[in-house]
């Protein structure tokens, strides 16, 4: 017999209860994500860890702190002309040296063994070119002799001619005699001639040898001259005075010609070296203003050489120092800065933090007037110096800045401060 099941109360709230219970959760994640997003908004700080800074308005230096080192404004240095070994170090490095004070001896068999050929050289030159001028003036005196005794035979042709015209006239003697009186007169003649062509002829060709030869002579002797400099310069000397800064060499050492023994400082001159980042590189000009701190006083000074040339990502100035500085090394390191603009308009300005690099400079939190909070705000900020930024907008003038790190809530939008 079949029995009629009956429905329990219970079934009939099974699913009311679902919806329920889904419905409460959707509700707590809903509030749990407003909850994570407020929390993302706001965050509570403590004003201990902070710097709090004012915003100002004043007159802003564009200008960039540097350090440099004093380095000489002038110096000599000392190289070898023709090498050899050093015999004796005459002088100390770091000492005073007149002009002319010897600081190095060297020697040099192979210069001394030239020299003595080149004045074998010269002396064979000169003996010959003597000897060529009494061959030549012995030529030309033999040709002035030729040609007197030519003229002297003419001469007496002449007579003879003459005398025999007058015997031809009476009938004493023939015309054949005569004729060939004649034609001797006129063959001397023609030798005259020829003789006094050829002395004209060895006249400028003697000239010419002889210029020839005295040229040759005077390379010689120069060539001569200049293998007795270098022989002179083993022996090195201070070319200017002033201080040997430098001095490497040790006795019974080789040098190459052309090698650095060492460099001599003028005195009372120098120039400050600095290197900078190529970053402002293009920003560097001849001419900028340069104020160096030395001591208690503050040197005026300008750039005067730019070497454009980068080196592990910088590149280096120089800047004059005024003469007559004292208490001033060679090596010693000064404090400057470097003046980009000579130019000191009023501005906005922000002190330098460590907010910028987190932010970039793109934004900063600003505390609000009871100093209970501080909100994010975008700025736009311009040049910077030692010690502010310049503000271009987003700021004003009494403001409070928070301008330490904000590496630990560099996310939220507002700050809770508290004590």
């Amino acid at each position: 017999m079949d029995k009629k099941i009956t429905k329990t109360n219970h079934r009939r709230y099974i699913k009311p209860a679902l919806f329920s219970c889904f419905a409460l959760l959707v509700g707590f994640g809903a509030y749990s994500l407003s909850q994570s997003a407020e929390q993302g908004q706001m965050q509570t700080v403590s004003k201990a860890g902070l710097t709090v800074s004012s915003v100002i308005s004043g007159e802003f230096r564009n200008a960039l702190n540097i350090r440099g080192q004093v380095v000489p404004k002038t110096t000599i240095f000392l190289d070898t002309v023709s090498g050899g070994r050093v015999e004796g170090k005459l002088v100390e490095q770091g000492v005073y040296v007149e002009q002319g004070q010897p600081l190095v001896q060297l020697s040099n068999t192979n210069l001394q063994l030239d020299v003595m050929s080149r004045e074998a050289q010269v002396t064979e030159q000169l003996n010959f070119l003597r000897n060529t001028q009494m061959t030549m003036t012995t030529n030309g005196l033999n040709l002035k002799r030729d040609l007197l005794d030519i003229e002297l035979q003419i001469s007496h042709l002449v007579r003879r001619l003459r005398q025999s015209e007058a015997l031809l006239k009476e009938g004493l003697i023939s015309q054949d005699e005569v004729d060939e009186i004649r034609q001797d007169l006129r063959y001397n003649r023609d030798i005259h001639e020829l003789t006094l062509e050829r002395q004209k002829q060895e006249s400028s060709i003697r000239e010419v040898q002889l210029a020839q030869l005295e040229d040759s002579a005077k390379m010689l002797q120069n060539n001569l001259q200049f293998a007795r400099k270098n022989l002179e310069s083993l022996q090195i000397t201070a070319p200017v005075s002033g201080y040997l800064s430098e001095l490497d060499v040790q006795v019974g050492e080789s040098k190459q010609a052309g090698a650095r023994l060492g460099q001599i400082d003028i005195p009372g001159e120098y120039k400050l070296a600095v290197s900078l980042d190529e970053y402002y590189l293009t920003q560097v000009s001849l001419g900028m203003a340069v104020e160096i701190s030395h001591g208690s006083n503050t040197l005026q000074a300008e750039v005067s050489k730019i070497d454009s040339r980068v080196t592990n990502a910088q590149f280096q100035i120089e800047a004059q120092l005024p003469s007559g500085i004292q208490d001033i090394k060679r090596g010693q390191g000064l404090d400057a800065q470097l003046m980009f603009s000579d130019e000191q308009a009023q501005a906005t300005l922000l002190p330098r933090g460590a907010f910028y690099t987190t932010s970039g400079g793109h934004w900063v939190f600003v505390v609000n007037s009871d100093g209970s909070q501080a909100a994010r705000r975008d700025v736009r900020l311009g040049k910077k110096n030692q010690h502010y930024y310049e503000v271009v907008s987003g700021l004003a003038p009494g403001e409070q800045v928070i301008t330490s790190n904000y590496g630990n809530f560099d996310k939220a939008h507002v700050l809770n401060l508290t004590n």
